[in-house]
């Protein structure tokens, strides 16, 4: 896994979850809250329903129990209680009922059909007998009943209480009651405001984790990327070091070369020929001598060869344009490709490490004309154009998939040479095609010259 993925998961995942069990806690305490506030709201409208109805229940018990005796005996009475709780009605939908202790409706100014039925087995839509309920009420002295009843006004079955007491004189269950409706609704309203507000608080607190998501994950991309380029600044410094200690043990082991064992080398040969003049009258010693000494010469010129490769003698005491003519004609004895070399016209007085590092790349492209594209005509030029020193190797090879041949792309030797350019603040740029592949170095001409 990427350093830069590790760091956006480390920061951003516990933020995340953390936001995730805030909202969870918000959630759950708002849904408590809201049972609780609707609960409430329901009790304290519900003891204002008890207490109403107790009270019109006592006014009707008041208005019927001192009742006098008729001359036909206590039915009279009876009767004519039933008349004044029949015409006792209270809003649209209050009124009062009777029922006898086996079920038998007295009195129901809504449903005159029910009077003088029975209803002993009715229930709700919730499956409550209601009247079993209300005659069992009576029975231990009345009480509070909660049932499901058809309202008059709508016609629709609601929630309904009622408070039923006896009447001991006639063996009667007397009651009315309120519904319920306008209660839930209430409940149902604080319920719905709550959610609302329970949305819109998860609406803000999804805002807040976004923008700072977005902020954990910007701060931590711009960490990323300035330990990034600290990083990368510190890899070229590495880099652009390791390149010098080549060099300084390039030219070292060049001026060894050059100055220990070349030498050795030469007065060997020296010696050989004096031996070869001594030994002129002798033809089968004077071959075996000329053989040694053309080994030798040989020798010498490999070591003079590679001494040169590590450490151009015309680098230093000529300069750059110089190093790459002879650069060139090497390469074109080597190799036996044409190559033309325009080095440009007066002399750059170039920084040193400069100076080496475009001997180097040029150095590079060559050997990669000469391995890889089958050329047989190549061009080294060396020109200052627009502030810029520019350094250009042509050849007519085979070319290569710019884009797609990561392995020619990204391999080492390419890869050195962009970092040697890119450290005086240059570019590297690569075109091929079949018959033309350029590589072309840039770098400011104020980076190039020398520093006094």
């Amino acid at each position: 896994m990427q350093l830069r993925l590790k760091l956006i998961l480390l920061t951003g995942l516990p933020l995340l979850l953390a936001v995730a069990a805030i909202a969870f806690i918000m959630v759950d305490q708002s849904r408590r809250l809201a049972e609780e506030q609707a609960s409430v709201i329901e009790h304290s409208l519900l003891a204002v329903r008890r207490a109403e109805l107790q009270n019109y229940v006592s006014l009707a018990t008041t208005a019927i129990e001192h009742l006098p005796a008729t001359r036909a005996g206590d039915a009279g009475a009876q009767a004519r209680a039933k008349r004044i709780l029949n015409d006792m009605n209270f809003g649209a939908d209050g009124y009062f009922f009777v029922y006898d202790q086996a079920g038998n409706n007295l009195v129901h100014p809504r449903k005159p059909d029910f009077v003088g039925k029975n209803h002993w087995n009715l229930r709700d839509s919730t499956g409550l007998p209601v009247i079993q309920r209300i005659v069992g009420l009576t029975q231990q002295g009345g009480g509070f009943l909660r049932y499901r009843w058809e309202k008059p006004s709508t016609g629709k079955e609601e929630a309904k209480i009622a408070y039923v007491v006896p009447i001991k004189r006639w063996g009667w269950s007397l009651g009315t009651g309120l519904y319920l409706d306008d209660i839930q609704r209430a409940t149902a309203k604080v319920r719905a405001d709550i959610a609302g507000n329970v949305v819109a608080s998860m609406w803000k607190l999804a805002i807040v984790a976004v923008v700072a998501a977005l902020i954990v994950f910007g701060g931590g991309m711009m960490l990323n990327v300035s330990e990034q380029r600290a990083a990368d600044n510190r890899l070229r410094l590495l880099t652009q070091r390791i390149v010098g200690l080549q060099e300084e043990e390039r030219a070292r082991v060049s001026r060894e070369l050059h100055d220990g064992i070349s030498q050795l080398l030469v007065s060997v040969k020296f010696q050989f020929e004096l031996v070869q003049n001594k030994l002129a009258g002798d033809g089968s010693c004077a071959d075996d001598v000329r053989r040694g000494l053309a080994g030798l010469s040989e020798a010498i010129d490999e070591v003079r060869r590679i001494s040169h490769d590590l450490r151009p003698a015309s680098l230093t005491d000529l300069g750059l344009q110089a190093a790459l003519r002879q650069l060139g004609e090497r390469f074109g004895q080597r190799t036996g490709i044409a190559l033309d070399v325009d080095t440009g016209g007066p002399a750059f007085e170039l920084a040193e490490d400069v100076a080496v590092a475009l001997y180097r790349i040029a150095q590079e492209a060559l050997t990669n004309v000469e391995r890889h594209s089958g050329a047989t005509e190549a061009r080294l030029a060396l020109e200052e154009r627009r502030g810029q020193l520019v350094l250009r190797v042509i050849d007519n090879g085979c070319g290569f998939d710019v884009d797609g041949d990561r392995d020619a792309t990204e391999g080492i030797g390419l890869r050195n040479m962009r970092e040697r350019v890119e450290h005086f603040g240059g570019s590297l740029a690569i075109r091929s095609t079949f018959g033309a592949t350029t590589v072309e170095v840039r770098v400011p001409a104020a980076t190039a010259r020398r520093r006094t």
